[in-house]
């Protein structure tokens, strides 16, 4: 990967010149730089290993055996389509097997996953497969809901759309009243 921030401030100015703009001009002279550094933010996670986030917290032997959720988790990430942003809220739940994380390292997973180009859909089911993988709960149940500036500023332009997506595994999926109980914890304090 080509992580010269020369290069990355030369293409914004090429993108600049595309859009009739003159890079050179006071207001746009450093913005090439800014947005080379924006993006290095922005996708900091492709440099951060989601299994070393959840592993570094890791606790065994644990006798705790219901539902553990952190819900409404704030995220930020980019669309790979149009690299516009889309943000919102994540739901993630799981079932211990005698092994528990610490619940901030649910929330770092979620920022790891959203640092990146991502489509929500898969952003959803990577959280739910890491934390299935590395600590081997009875089940993950993950929802995210977003809105997304590719479709409120271009295309269909619709402004009050928001888009949710889940992963369901082990007994999130095959147990009704586990994902019931889930969905039951999501709905507490709204309306």
């Amino acid at each position: 990967m080509d992580r010269n921030p020369n290069a990355a401030e030369e293409a914004v100015r090429t993108i600049l010149r595309h859009c009739g703009e003159d890079p050179e001009r006071e207001g746009l002279a450093r913005t090439p730089h800014r947005v080379a550094q924006a993006l290095e933010f922005l996708t900091r996670g492709y440099r951060e290993d989601p299994k070393v986030a959840i592993n570094g917290a890791l606790f065994t032997e644990e006798d705790y055996q219901e539902m553990i959720l952190c819900k409404d988790v704030d995220f930020y990430s980019l669309c790979e389509h149009h690299l516009l942003p889309f943000f919102g809220k994540a739901h993630v739940a799981y079932l211990p097997n005698r092994r528990i994380v610490g619940i901030s390292k649910i929330a770092r997973l979620v920022e790891i996953y959203a640092r990146r180009l991502q489509v929500q859909e898969r952003m959803t089911t990577q959280i739910a497969r890491t934390i299935m993988d590395e600590i081997e709960p009875l089940g993950v149940a993950v929802v995210l809901e977003a809105e997304h500036l590719c479709m409120r500023m271009r295309g269909v332009e619709k402004q009050n759309s928001y888009v949710t997506t889940s992963a369901m595994l082990g007994v999130f999926r095959t147990r009704q009243e586990t994902r019931q109980e889930f969905m039951n914890l999501l709905s507490n304090g709204r309306g």
